[in-house]
């Protein structure tokens, strides 16, 4: 997120939608920078899982490794990953922690595909913070419901100034 070293704040028109009572959980890719954003997250909903971006301090681990239903969900920022963002090691990332699911961050770049049998899903920046990676990112986030051996992700992506939502699913074979 980097509020408020590269990023104000998450954009108001995103704000409206992240709803108390309406998410069971967040997962954040890290980098929070600050005890605000975090709190203003365990405001929506008060099970918030963190894994430490490069910029946190360390209160977060550095990756979490959740069970929903039948299906295992991996949480890991990436900033420790080489190269960042390739394909072969968030594949290896995601068999050895053993996950269905692997959610990760740091590319600041909005991604989800199969590989191996597996999900993967980099749900960018809330908050359009640039990276050495992706100087221009485009503010993104994403909802999953998950149940079932099944993730139904609806992609929330800031373009031109307005909400444009996307589809994408997986089903655990």
């Amino acid at each position: 997120m980097h509020i408020p070293q590269r990023a104000a704040d998450i954009p108001a028109k995103f704000r409206k939608l992240l709803v108390p009572g309406k998410i069971d959980q967040i997962l954040c890719t890290g980098n929070l920078s600050d005890r605000a954003t975090y709190e203003y997250l365990r405001g929506i909903t008060p099970h918030v899982h963190v894994a430490r971006g490069e910029y946190d301090d360390r209160t977060f681990p550095i990756s979490a490794r959740l069970a929903e239903q039948d299906l295992t969900l991996g949480l890991v920022n990436g900033h420790l990953m080489v190269p960042g963002g390739d394909v072969d090691t968030l594949a290896a990332t995601a068999r050895m922690m053993d996950v269905d699911v692997l959610v990760t961050g740091n590319t600041h770049r909005f991604e989800a595909y199969e590989e191996q049998g597996r999900f993967f899903i980099n749900p960018g920046s809330i908050t359009g913070a640039f990276s050495p990676l992706e100087m221009q990112a485009i503010p993104s986030f994403v909802l999953m419901e998950v149940k079932l051996g099944h993730v139904v992700a609806y992609v929330y992506q800031l373009v031109n100034d307005e909400v444009v939502v996307d589809r994408i699913e997986y089903k655990k074979e």
